[in-house]
Formats: structure tokens, sequence, C-alpha cells
């Protein structure tokens, strides 16, 4: 008789590792409080307008050929990818913005004409950059955070030191124009943490933008999740909707069966992809291996204030991806990291997928979606969201020359309070626990549970971390310690 293994959620890490444990024998059942699969990575349809609620980058395509391949699948079984070009814009003040374009060589055009001298120096910082990602995307990102000794091998040994620095250090060390070095700091934000409490090595996300590059699925990332989620079904995994968890049982030190809806759910094997702070919740307090204090002290990712907004036109001076930091960026981090406030200036992301992607609105019109970074446990009021709603369209006005106001057909918003409602979020964050440097790896909390045999957990607050190429990992990773502690 098949293992059963009961998955809680089917966000990317838990629907990853859905197909790998059914793939190897495993009956396995998800439960998805929601009423669509995706967790985080939903989608949102109005009006003839299509928007994703969660992720809207698809960096690391690398990643995700590799998780189908696992399947003898490839993306291209499931969706239709399109490279970016521009991959995003940057506005610094008044039509005044860097494009990133497709390729290092244009970057280099782009970094050369803003700091004569810095296309070198990028160069450089590539170069390196490139090589961290050949040993952190195809070697140790793949370990399961189980020893500190996965992190000692004769490659990293050799770049010790790029745990001891940051990539603020290294970035503005080697470039004194602030635009550039701010352009350079942007990607390790997918990371949940400051440039300046983010480890050198991690610059390997710098390779995954100006590297590799930015690319959108056709109809959206949630393809990606309906990809996913037909994989898993082909395989034989059984997904069960508006299922919320109220209980793990657990009998002499084995999770024996999980409640939903009041009815009981016999268990093998449970594995929980929610959040794993909620997790914990619902086990009796002697089977909880991480305090509240323990939480407490962690430094979470942030949290988001999110707009999706329909146009009834198209707009103008914008990109598919377009970032907007004319004012004080070390500011707004301190009012999400150092002093949890709601920030005076924030500095704000505006995604409109319906410049490459047909499927997002109907003809003539604009899909937007806005994204403020904020403090998780902040206050969320509606007078909030509309007060900073205000905020960022003055601004989106002035600095792209263009009046948007009147051609607004409809705005719906997500932030604090819907992030604990809908995924159970700790403090409504958005993107699960910080890469810093003593929350890497093996500091990170655990895939399996030290106090039940037969629990284990995946997604952001584990390892590998925060973002969609990292919960696909963490899938694959919780698969395989489930197959190594519980042969089928």
């Amino acid at each position: 008789m098949k293992t059963k293994v009961s998955i809680i959620g089917s966000g990317f890490s838990a629907l990853a590792a859905s197909c790998y444990l059914a793939r190897d024998g495993y009956d396995v059942t998800i439960f998805e409080k929601n009423d669509t699969v995706g967790g985080r990575a939903r989608q949102l349809k109005k009006e003839g307008f299509t928007f994703d609620i969660g992720p809207t980058w698809y960096w690391m395509p690398d990643v995700f050929e590799r998780f189908f391949s696992d399947f003898n699948k490839t993306p291209k079984d499931y969706f239709t990818l399109e490279k970016l070009n521009p991959a995003y814009s940057v506005y610094f003040g008044k039509n005044d913005y860097i494009t990133i374009e497709d390729t290092l060589e244009k970057i280099c055009t782009a970094f050369e004409k803003e700091e004569p001298g810095s296309s070198k120096k990028l160069l450089k910082f590539i170069d390196n950059a490139q090589n961290n990602y050949e040993v952190a995307i195809k070697d140790l990102v793949y370990r399961p955070g189980v020893s500190p000794f996965e992190l000692v091998t004769p490659v990293t040994m050799k770049k010790i030191n790029q745990f001891f620095s940051t990539i603020k250090r290294d970035v503005r060390k080697e470039f004194k124009n602030d635009r550039l070095a701010m352009i350079l700091e942007f990607p390790v934000l997918f990371l949940g943490a400051k440039p300046d409490n983010t480890p050198s090595f991690y610059s390997f996300m710098n390779y995954a933008d100006f590297g590799i590059g930015t690319f959108h699925p056709k109809k959206g990332m949630y393809q990606v999740i309906l990809a996913i989620e037909s994989l898993a079904k082909s395989l034989g995994v059984t997904i069960k909707t508006n299922m919320p968890i109220e209980k793990i049982n657990i009998t002499k030190g084995q999770a024996t069966e999980i409640i939903s809806n009041g009815t009981s759910f016999k268990s093998d094997i449970v594995l929980s992809g929610a959040d794993y702070h909620h997790t914990e919740t619902l086990l009796d307090s002697k089977y909880v291996q991480y305090s509240e204090s323990y939480w407490e002290k962690k430094t979470f990712a942030p949290s988001s204030l999110l707009f999706y907004v329909g146009f009834d036109k198209k707009l103008k001076n914008v990109n598919h991806h377009t970032l907007f930091f004319d004012v004080d960026f070390d500011e707004h981090a301190k009012d999400i990291y150092d002093d949890p406030k709601w920030p005076e200036n924030p500095l704000f992301y505006a995604s409109f997928p319906s410049i490459t992607d047909e499927h997002a609105a109907p003809e003539g019109k604009e899909a937007g979606i806005f994204l403020v970074p904020l403090a998780p446990g902040l206050d969320d009021t509606p007078e909030l969201r509309a007060q900073y709603f205000d905020i960022i369209v003055n601004r989106f006005e002035m600095l792209t020359s263009q009046s948007i106001k009147n051609n607004i057909i409809f705005k719906e918003s997500f932030c604090v309070k819907d992030f604990v409602k809908d995924y159970n979020s700790y403090k409504g964050n958005a993107y699960g626990m910080a890469n810093t440097l003593f929350q890497t790896a093996f500091l990170r909390p655990k895939l399996k549970s030290k106090k039940v045999d037969n629990l284990y957990f995946t997604g952001q607050l584990t390892v590998p971390g925060p973002g969609v190429p990292p919960s696909l990992i963490s899938g694959k990773l919780v698969a395989e310690l489930i197959k190594k502690h519980h042969s089928n």
C-alpha cells in the first residue's frame, strides 16, 4: 500500500514537492485553503483584465528548466516564454530614467553613458557574479540545510570572504555613481534583505539580472502554476481546494491526521507548504520547535501594498517593469527594517504586463500593478491604502509626464491584512524570511521537524529562501528528505 502524504498549501514549493513525491510512488493529496491553487501566486481577473496577484518577475529560467527536466518535460510543453527587451527601466527624476536592455553589451553601453569607465568595472563585477551563480544555483542551493558542512567545499572556501562583506560595500567600492549603484543593489531586494545586510556572495542575483535576463510567460506568471498543477495531476496528485487546515494531530510523536472543515484525513506523512509559523500553531504546544520569541528576532522580508489597476488607455514612458527610485532608498529601507512605519517617501515598482502581453488587458487598455514595499505587521486601513495610492499616482504622473487619474476604470488593493487572511502569513510578510548572513542555509528553519518524526516543511521560510526559483528548489529538497527517511 502506498504511503499517504498530505500537503498543506499549493504554492510553488508545495506543488513542486507533490510532483516529486507522486513520481516516486507516494499517494499525494494537496489541501488548499483558497478556492484556486497557487498560494501567493494567484490570479485576479476583472472586466477583461488579468493580473498576477503575486510574483511578476521570471528570473533564473535554468531553474525552471531543471525542474521540468526532472519529469522529462520542458517549460515549452506548458507555456511560451518571451525575453523582455527592455528588461526594465529605473526612474530617478522627471523624464530621467535608465533603461536596462536584454544583453550585457547593451547594459555596458548604458553604464558607460552614465559614468565613463564604469563598463569595465561592470564586466568584472558580473564575471564574479556569474562564478557565484555557477556555485550557488548549480550546487549549494540544492542542499537541504541540515548541516553547516554543506557550505564547506573547496570552491566556497576560496569565497569565504564574500560571506563577510556585503553587496552594498562591494558595489559602492567600485561604482561612485549613485544611480548605477542603486541598479546593482536592486536585485538582492528579491532576497528580502537590504543590500548592506546581504552577503557579497549573493551577487549571483546580478548575474541572473544582467547575464541571463528577464522573461515573461505569455498570459502571465500564473501559467507556471497551471503548468505545475497539470504536471502534478498527470502524476496522480489529488488537489482539494477550499480546505483550510484546523489541526495537525500527533500520536506518539507521529503526525497521524489533519483536520479540515471538521473532517479528519489520515496521513502517513504531513508536509506543510503553508507559512511555517502558522503551521506550528496547528500543533499542540509540546511539538512546536520555534517559539514566538524566535520568530520575533528574525529579519523578515517586507510586506507589500499592492494595487491592481485597469486603465482605459495605453500608458506612455513606461516599460513592462518600471522601478521608481526617485526618493531616498536608505530612508525607505529604515522604515522597513530599522524603525518599522509607513514610509514618508516610498519607492515603488510598477508592472504593465499589457505592454508585452495582449492577454493582460482589452485592446487599447492597460493593466497596471503597483507595489510599495512595507514593514510586516504595520497597521493596514482603507484610509492608508487610499492615501498611498494618491502618493504614488501623483509621483507617477509627475515622473512620466502623463495624466492617468481620470483613466482609471477600477482599482483593487492587497496589503498586510490580506497576506494574513489569505495566506496565514506571519505579520503579513510577502516574501518570507530575508537571506541575511545569519539566516542562510542551515541557519534557516528546518525542512524536517525536530519534534515530530514525519512532519516536514517547505517554502520561503526554510531553505533555500524567498523567491519563485528557490521555492521550486525547496519542493525538491523536502521531497528528497522525505524519500530518505520514509521509503515508500
